[in-house]
């Protein structure tokens, strides 16, 4: 896969240029199928949604997706894929010259194709011309605003249909802002009877790390919905709005609503970002380092070939970065995993295992303790003429990494390649917005998964506020965070990104519970610096 496309204009792309540019068009006519991505993320994509992105000759994204959803490390797309932004008013007979030009169109559009949005016109158009349609259902926006409020709907529990007047009969529904306008809500809970002291629990922001539940009344729905300055929300009248505290599992999550800053390389999310989100968190990518392509890339070139040709007997990657350089020239020359064979691999570092499991690769040699090049010095074994037929090993490094591996290897009898995989150069300053809210503590933890990103960090955008919650890998990470002079509130029992986000999470719970123990508010850090400004 290759770096993603800019998407360009449905209605200024030329549908028969665009098949003619194909390496490959079917006989048979392609089809469209119109993918729900629920409320955006690739987490709330379903399977057969990344399988039909996968498949895509043109991918059509509805004016309200999020183009950057594409780039996400979960969602693989094509190399050639052509991706076409529609407007409220798209062109289908480019869509249909598409199709019966041989290619499969994938059109995304938020929540669910027809509980949510418009697909149902624009299947008819396109059937009527031919096309072949296919459907793949999404979250929609009622089933996330029921679930990730904790609501459980019980008998008599209606929703109020978004593309009928009609509006429930019963004393306990559900509706949605801004498809419903709450004056009509109220207006229709009075009419059926309902009194203006009746409960109601308004959800603003829902399925998000940003969700805030307000408990209110009839009476009061019009005041609290017009405070929300155009949020999306979800309304829920009756009894439905008496949720049961242990089903809300969304906002007490232990990172719920923290805004964390992630340093980290440029270009480069997954791991770490998903699992904060797994906690409640909103994650902040801060890229801290840019990688490039080594200045001479003749060494590089004759490694890879090396590699195919079988001159190695092993090959070390002390970095997922050093994995993803090696990777992406066999991807570039039509190579896979298959390149690997009969090679021994050691990798040091969780995150180096992750990205070669990415490409189905088990390495044979991960030391254990912290992952420096040291450990896997120790546990490498020597070479022996009389079992080694090869007696050389490959080393794909960063410019500014240490020879100390490769003395190491000397010394227990192999002769080392190392070469220059890749370049790390600091990154370019983040914008003032992000520099200011690191300064003044709006973000209420940030994450170091190096000593590089902290050195990083601090050069380009300055230290983190003392209320703002310091969490580090490991031993060298919190070292550079002394040397920073950066208190360090939280360390990675293992020296792994999951393990670090894991560690923030359970300091987090802790910290709440104290709290509540001493009869204080629930407040995340930047909450806590906030009132003290006030005073």
């Amino acid at each position: 896969m290759s770096e993603q496309p800019s998407a360009v204009a449905l209605a200024d792309c030329d549908p028969a240029a665009l098949a003619a540019g194909r390496r490959s068009v079917r006989v048979t006519p392609g089809y469209v199928v119109f993918v729900g991505i629920g409320l955006g993320g690739p987490l709330r994509l379903t399977l057969a949604g990344l399988k039909a992105i996968l498949e895509a000759d043109a991918i059509v994204l509805n004016p309200d997706v999020d183009e950057t959803l594409l780039g996400e490390p979960e969602i693989a797309i094509p190399d050639d894929v052509v991706i076409l932004r529609a407007d409220d008013q798209p062109d289908l007979s480019k869509v249909s010259t598409l199709v019966h030009s041989g290619l499969s169109v994938v059109w995304l559009l938020c929540g669910d194709p027809l509980m949510d949005s418009e697909a149902a016109p624009f299947a008819s158009e396109l059937k009527a011309t031919g096309c072949r349609i296919d459907m793949v259902p999404g979250l929609s926006r009622l089933s996330l605003a029921v679930t990730s409020t904790g609501i459980t709907p019980g008998h008599g529990f209606q929703f109020w249909p978004r593309s009928t007047q009609t509006v429930p009969v019963g004393d306990s529904f559900v509706a949605l802002i801004p498809e419903q306008r709450a004056v009509d809500i109220a207006t229709h809970a009075a009419q059926i009877g309902l009194a203006a002291d009746t409960g109601v629990l308004v959800v603003a922001d829902y399925a998000t790390s940003a969700q805030v539940s307000m408990p209110t009344t009839l009476g009061k729905l019009v005041d609290t919905v017009a405070g929300l300055d155009g949020h999306p929300a979800a309304v829920f009248i009756g009894a439905v709005a008496n949720r049961d505290p242990v089903l809300n599992w969304f906002e007490s999550k232990p990172l719920f609503g923290w805004r964390v800053l992630v340093p980290r390389t440029k270009g480069l999310s997954g791991v770490m970002e998903r699992r904060l989100e797994h906690h409640g968190a909103i994650p902040v990518q801060i890229p801290t380092i840019s990688v490039e392509p080594p200045r001479n890339p003749q060494p590089m070139e004759r490694a890879i070939q090396g590699l195919v040709d079988g001159r190695y007997q092993w090959i070390i990657f002390n970095s997922a970065q050093a994995v993803r350089a090696v990777t992406e020239r066999l991807v570039a020359l039509g190579l896979d995993s298959r390149a690997f064979s009969g090679l021994r691999i050691a990798a040091v570092g969780a995150d180096t295992v992750i990205a070669l499991r990415g490409w189905g690769i088990t390495p044979d040699l991960v030391p254990d303790g912290e992952p420096r090049s040291e450990a896997l010095a120790a546990e490498f074994p020597v070479f022996d003429d009389l079992l080694d037929p090869i007696n050389r090993i490959l080393i794909p490094r960063a410019d500014i990494a240490v020879d100390s591996l490769v003395q190491s290897m000397n010394e227990l009898g192999w002769e080392v390649e190392d070469v220059v995989a890749y370049r790390t150069v600091r990154a370019a300053p983040p914008p003032a917005d992000i520099r200011e809210s690191i300064k003044s503590g709006r973000f209420d933890a940030v994450v170091f998964s190096s000593a590089s990103t902290v050195r990083n960090m601090v050069g380009i955008a300055g230290k983190p506020h003392a209320d703002t919650l310091i969490a580090a890998i490991g031993p060298a990470t919190v070292l550079a965070c002394k040397e920073a002079n950066l208190r360090v509130d939280v360390v990675a029992e293992q020296p792994s990104q999951v393990d670090l986000v894991d560690a923030l999470a359970s300091a987090a719970a802790k910290r709440a519970e104290e709290l509540a123990a001493r009869g204080e508010p629930v407040r995340r850090p930047s909450q806590r610096r906030q009132r003290r400004r006030t005073k």
